[in-house]
């Protein structure tokens, strides 16, 4: 039954869930076999009508999934408990911090940051990012961007294969981030372990715009 929720998650089976949760109201406490939960499965799948769904159901979210979306009167609850949360990693190697740039909003990174989480934290996973590799690579604001800027973050730290957030932004064409970026110092020039420059990124996907920006002279 586990795997059947996941499988609705994934697919965006809302109506579907809602009828099984109906009668499994446990069912929305759920873990996959790498230990992440229904509700954050649905913010990874992008699935926000399934998110809200299971939000009802879950009224003591840890910290993850509470990072996840935005639930800052949970995170200052758990924080007070357990201050030493601010720089945990989740089953599949996310900081509280990770998650909130990635999938949350500057005020839950704000919030955060103000309890000590680390901007130059790796994840515990292949990718060893950054949480500002997370916020540009995924969903997050410029907003984000900015806070974690002011927070300290490195705008020309590498994740594996020497990837820089400059290249996440330009490979999305994300051209606000890519500018702010630019303005705080980030390099055009840096390369990835495959020789290839920001720039190359942003022509690669046809980020026509993202590529003059990041033209080099």
């Amino acid at each position: 039954m586990k795997s059947l929720v996941f499988d609705m998650i994934q697919h965006g089976q809302a109506a579907e869930l809602a009828a099984q949760l109906a009668n499994h109201a446990q069912l929305a406490e759920a873990q996959n076999a790498d230990g992440i939960s229904a509700l954050r499965a649905a913010v990874y799948h992008h699935q926000p009508a399934i998110r809200d769904l299971l939000l009802p159901y879950l009224p003591e979210l840890d910290i993850f999934d509470a990072a996840s979306v935005g639930d800052t009167a949970r995170i200052e609850q758990l924080l007070a408990f357990d201050p030493s949360l601010v720089a945990s990693h989740s089953s599949d190697g996310w900081t509280p911090l990770h998650l909130a740039a990635a999938f949350a909003d500057d005020a839950t990174v704000r919030l955060l940051l103000s309890h000590g989480a680390d901007t130059h934290a790796r994840s515990h996973n292949t990718l060893a990012s950054q949480p500002l590799h997370a916020c540009i690579a995924r969903s997050g604001s410029p907003a984000s961007v900015q806070a974690l800027i002011e927070g300290g973050a490195n705008v020309n730290a590498t994740q594996s294969g020497a990837v820089t957030p400059l290249h996440l932004a330009a490979a999305q064409g994300k051209t606000e981030m890519i500018l702010l970026l630019l303005q705080h110092g980030a390099s055009a020039t840096a390369r990835t372990t495959e020789d290839k420059l920001p720039t190359d990124y942003a022509r690669e996907h046809g980020h026509t715009r993202a590529a003059e920006l990041l033209s080099i002279p």
